[in-house]
């Protein structure tokens, strides 16, 4: 199959994530794949390689014409045999030149936050498909309305070549930030803000550190609230053992340094990327029982879900995983589970399938 993939946001998000991932899952795939993106942005620099025709462009809004007509160009001249967009900005132009063009439509919504009441109506009944990222996400696009036919759900796709184990990697990485090679290490890879329950974790993790010496601590990100943190962190009884590294490009190498991975958000999630990828890795996660996150991971066999702000059941959660006959069967289980369920082969298969669907 042809697409054109659209996406001209310049941020690095989830959702361009997303897009860039699922580009390169179906080019692995054998199809042919385009995309109409920013001039040198995040999507546009990891699909420079990826053998993805890239067409420059930028939709500053709903109203920028010059978005259109990149966009309207790219799709005369290639005939895809669908459009794909992953961004709310792009959702209205991407339907009319379907509609002008007679080529169909994929759109993805990785939010659940509602749209404008006309939008909410009408994007999801126009686009020929419309996916939501998390069965959490289209239950509440559902209780907005939107007719159960019209919401299909697909996941994110993790590429498993990325995101392999690598014990050379991990001794390299531990060396570099002073942590003994023997240590256990959990990581926390996102935005360093209070609704991702980082004061949670940094409760619980100096209380399983009180009990287990041989526990550190990764944080990778960025956010309004690193400051907060970092001041915490310095005020607590084990700041040698936390190792705030801010906001890295390419997190896939951290993933092979860590023994497990905390998403302990206390807000809703859509979905949770980094889970899986850490799972990808064979790191088990300890997850929030809040929203998709259930459905990144295999309770009780690739990680465990807990209740979200509950200091003590992430501090006994933690040390439960500190031992190696409960951490190391489910370091095993999650690369399974991970490449059964959301590699690019596995899902590129499922959204072709979707799109030939009926």
């Amino acid at each position: 199959m042809k697409f054109l993939f659209v996406g001209t946001n310049p941020e690095n998000t989830g959702a361009a994530t997303h897009f860039v991932a699922l580009a390169q899952a179906m080019v692995e795939a054998g199809h042919s794949v385009s995309a109409v993106v920013y001039p040198d942005g995040l999507i546009a620099n990891a699909l420079a390689k990826s053998g993805v025709r890239l067409y420059r462009a930028q939709f500053r809004n709903v109203f920028d014409l010059r978005g259109y007509f990149a966009t309207f160009k790219a799709a005369r001249d290639l005939k895809p045999d669908w459009l794909v967009g992953n961004f709310g900005k792009e959702y209205w132009p991407l339907i009319l030149v379907s509609r002008l063009l007679g080529v169909p439509v994929a759109l993805f919504r990785h939010r659940t936050p509602p749209m404008g009441r006309v939008s909410g109506y009408l994007v999801p009944r126009l686009a020929q498909r419309f996916f939501a990222v998390s069965n959490h996400a289209r239950q509440a696009y559902l209780e907005r309305g939107v007719p159960p036919q019209h919401v299909r759900v697909l996941y994110n796709p993790v590429n498993m070549a990325l995101c392999k184990p690598d014990a050379q990697q991990r001794g390299t990485i531990l060396h570099q930030l002073g942590i003994p090679h023997d240590a256990i290490v959990l990581g926390y890879f996102g935005r360093i803000h209070h609704s991702k329950g980082i004061f949670t974790l940094l409760e619980a993790l100096d209380g399983a550190m009180a009990q287990e010496p041989r526990l550190h601590a990764v944080w990778l990100g960025h956010g309004p609230d690193v400051q907060q943190l970092g001041e915490r962190i310095e005020a607590g009884a084990f700041a040698h053992r936390h190792h705030t590294l801010g906001w890295i490009d390419d997190v896939h190498p951290y993933y092979s340094a860590i023994s497990m991975l905390a998403f302990p958000s206390i807000a809703t999630e859509t979905f949770g990327r980094v889970s899986v990828e850490a799972q990808a890795a064979g790191a088990p996660v300890l997850g929030s029982h809040i929203g998709g996150v259930p459905e990144t991971l295999s309770a009780d066999v690739t990680g465990l879900l807990l209740p979200p702000g509950d200091v003590a059941a992430w501090r006994d959660a933690i040390l439960k995983l500190c031992e190696t006959d409960v951490r190391e069967p489910m370091s095993v289980a999650a690369r399974d589970f991970v490449d059964r369920h959301f590699s690019t082969r596995v899902i590129a298969d499922d959204f072709v399938r979707m799109l030939k669907e009926e």
